[in-house]
């Protein structure tokens, strides 16, 4: 039996093409029957609030903290669902444009009913509310830097 720390895990900030299946087969074991992914994409129309296009994204981050963080969320996971085996949690930055994909995280386990859906949910969800990325979006009415919801607590 493998410990947690023996289990792939990937995290990085890239401007690089996240490539679904190149993640998967370094986070997939043999004994692995189940992965879980959820992957965000750039929208061209938006119809939360006021309905509006955008031509693209630019996506900035500061690097080391943000894979910092990302580590945290792929430790969380781990504590939270033991049954976990790899963990990938990939961010692009740069200029991105409408279906394109922005994020990824995907998670395996032997099976499907270990919690690999909840641990890919959480793993979105907690990336959303601390790992510092910035998100800029440009239309043809102008470009808005877009707020998260997260404000940090002293010490995260």
């Amino acid at each position: 039996m493998m410990s947690a720390s023996e289990f792939p895990t990937i995290y990085s900030i890239t401007e690089s093409e996240i490539d679904l299946n190149d993640l998967l087969a370094k986070i997939t074991l043999t004994g692995t029957g189940a992965a879980a992914i959820f992957t965000g994409m750039v929208r061209g129309v938006t119809t939360r609030g006021d309905a509006h296009e955008t031509e693209y994204l630019e996506y900035e981050s500061y690097v080391p903290m943000a894979e910092a963080k990302m580590k945290q969320v792929a430790d969380e996971i781990r504590e939270r669902w033991p049954a976990i085996e790899g963990i990938a949690v990939v961010q692009r930055i740069g200029r991105l444009y409408p279906k394109t994909p922005t994020v990824l995280i995907a998670c395996t386990a032997a099976h499907r009913d270990t919690g690999v859906f909840d641990a890919a949910r959480y793993g979105i969800d907690r990336l959303k509310e601390i790992v510092p990325v910035w998100k800029k979006e440009v239309g043809p009415s102008g470009e808005e830097w877009v707020e998260g919801d997260y404000i940090p607590k002293p010490g995260e």
